[in-house]
Formats: C-alpha cells, sequence, structure tokens
C-alpha cells in the first residue's frame, strides 16, 4: 500500500529531526524498553540464557530454539538500534517471530552499547559470539555451513563486518549473511553520493541527522570512519564473502547503500540476492509478522537459506 498524504504527515511529526540523540539516548533506551514488543509461546519455541566468555567480560545470549530442531541450522542475530539503543529484550518477540518461522535456531546478541563502549566493541562482541558458535560445537551443535549471520540496521552493519573480519582473521568463514536495511557507509550529511540519504532523510521516521548522531557516539576517532569495519563499504576487496541476502526498503535513508553494498559484493564475485520491498519505512522488521512486508521478508529470507 502507497504512502498517501496523510500518512506522510503522520511521518513527519513522528520523525523529530530536531530530537538530540547525543543528549537524549539515555531517554530512548528507556522508552525502548518500554514499548518493546513481547511474545512468548514455549509451544513455538524453547528459550534459554547463555554467556560467551571473551578475556575479561561475558557476552549476554539469549537463544530461540523451534520443537525439535537440535541447533544444527542457526541464524546469529545482530539488534539494531544505532549502535546506542536496544538489545534482546527489545528484539525478544522478532527473534521468537524468526525461530518459529524459519525453523531455525536464533541466537540474539547483546553486544556492548555505545557511547559507553565505542567502536570496536559492539563488533569485536558480536565476532565472539559467532567465533564461539562456529569452532565450539558443543554450544549449539551447529555445523558451520548451517549457521548464517542476520541483523537488522546497524545490526545489518555489524554482521557484515564480521564478515569481513572472519575473512581478515582467517579463524571461520559464514556461508550466507542476511543484512536488512544495513547502514555500510559513514557520511549522512547532503554530501552523501547515495540520493536516498537526502531523498529519504526527513520524514520517514529515521532521519539523516539521527544516523549522523548515532555515528558520532558510535566512532572513537575519525580514523574509525576509515575503516572497513566500522563503514564496510570502505573495503576495498570484498572477495570471499559469505552468499548474501540484502533487503533494503524504498523509504530510507540507507537504502542507496545496501543496494550498492550488494552490487559490489556481486561484482567481487560473491553469490548476492538483493530485494527492494516497495513502500517500506526503515525498521519495518520489528513489526508483527501479520504485516505484509515482514510476511515478504521471511519468505524471501526462506527462500534464500534453502537455496
Amino acid at each position: 500500500m502507497a504512502i498517501n498524504k496523510a500518512m506522510r504527515a503522520a511521518l513527519a511529526a513522528l520523525s523529530y529531526p530536531e530530537l538530540n540523540v547525543k543528549k537524549m539516548y539515555p531517554l530512548e533506551r528507556e522508552l525502548v524498553k518500554l514499548t518493546a514488543r513481547r511474545r512468548r509461546n514455549p509451544d513455538l519455541y524453547r528459550v534459554w540464557e547463555h554467556k560467551v566468555s571473551c578475556s575479561d567480560r561475558d557476552i549476554p545470549v539469549r537463544i530461540f530454539a523451534p520443537p525439535g530442531e537440535e541447533g544444527s541450522r542457526v541464524l546469529l542475530f545482530f539488534h539494531g538500534g544505532g549502535w546506542v539503543t536496544g538489545n534482546i529484550d527489545s528484539y525478544d518477540a522478532v527473534c521468537a517471530d524468526m525461530a518459529a518461522l524459519t525453523g531455525r535456531t536464533v541466537v540474539s546478541v547483546d553486544y556492548r552499547l555505545a557511547p559507553e563502549h565505542r567502536f570496536p566493541a559492539a563488533l569485536e562482541d558480536c565476532y565472539a559470539v559467532a567465533r564461539e558458535v562456529f569452532l565450539h560445537a558443543g554450544l549449539l551443535h551447529a555445523r558451520p555451513e548451517e549457521i548464517a549471520l542476520i541483523g537488522d540496521s546497524a545490526g545489518g552493519n555489524l554482521a557484515a563486518a564480521a564478515s569481513l573480519m572472519a575473512r581478515d582473521r582467517g579463524e571461520f568463514l559464514p556461508a550466507r549473511q542476511i543484512l536488512l536495511y544495513p547502514a555500510l557507509w559513514n557520511d549522512y550529511s547532503d554530501a552523501s553520493p547515495y540520493p536516498s540519504v537526502v531523498e529519504n532523510g526527513t520524514g520517514y521516521l529515521l532521519t539523516a541527522k539521527r544516523v549522523r548522531d548515532f555515528m558520532d557516539l558510535y566512532r572513537s576517532c575519525d580514523d574509525d570512519l576509515r575503516s572497513p569495519y566500522f563503514a564496510p563499504l570502505r573495503a576495498e576487496d570484498l572477495s570471499r564473502q559469505p552468499d548474501t541476502l540484502v533487503i533494503t526498503a524504498e523509504y530510507c535513508p540507507l537504502r542507496d547503500e545496501g543496494e550498492d553494498y550488494a552490487r559490489r559484493l556481486e561484482l567481487a564475485g560473491n553469490r548476492v540476492v538483493c530485494r527492494r520491498m516497495e513502500d517500506a519505512l526503515h525498521g519495518f522488521f520489528s513489526l508483527p509478522v501479520r504485516f505484509e512486508h515482514v510476511r515478504r521478508t521471511y519468505e524471501l529470507i526462506n527462500d534464500f537459506l534453502e537455496e
């Protein structure tokens, strides 16, 4: 269904372009907790908590396993929230739906958030959990070829960066990755090379200003902007990456960079499927499954995983 004038007016009112994320992020975190969609149905999946030990810290994860699924097929999920908000609680229902609708075990990672923990803290946490899942079969008895990384928005950034890091460190390599409206570039000003930053940068919930504010809170220094682990589109070499599914949203400032990343991955010799969700806004994947865009996304995910 196309966005009509009334809906555009409502979206503009909800986009809050003047909100100072740098000052208000603690409040946003509390609002995320209060408004998170939660659902637990023990008939559809089994849930348990786990911690991955990594040097001086433990990384919490929450595991959702469908009935009869022994962990041999795994989706390792990195949540969105601009690297600053969001957690495994706020994505509880999303991961529960994911387990039920894909028939796969979902491992949700509660990585450290900025600005208390700036780049590359979140990425190192995600990589550490991925390393545990890939290299230590005792956790889930997972076959490496049946483990896929998946993330939305900032989580898509972390999934793409973790795949690059895995290739570069040579410890493991995911067979598949799923990037949902991922953040992959480093410039969200009017000078961005991607038209969607300007076209969709105001009036569609996620504004370009919010992305800039989140990125300022995430980075440790200006040099981070040039790192492919911070902005995967900065990578000079995109070879030997997982089979990739990229799903973008039509009215999202991140749309064009996601589609460009898919094109560059394909040019580097990787197998890529890229789909744009028409009439969709950034963040639609967190909606209940009754919404058409969410249902269609799961159809694409399942087709991709079964190929």
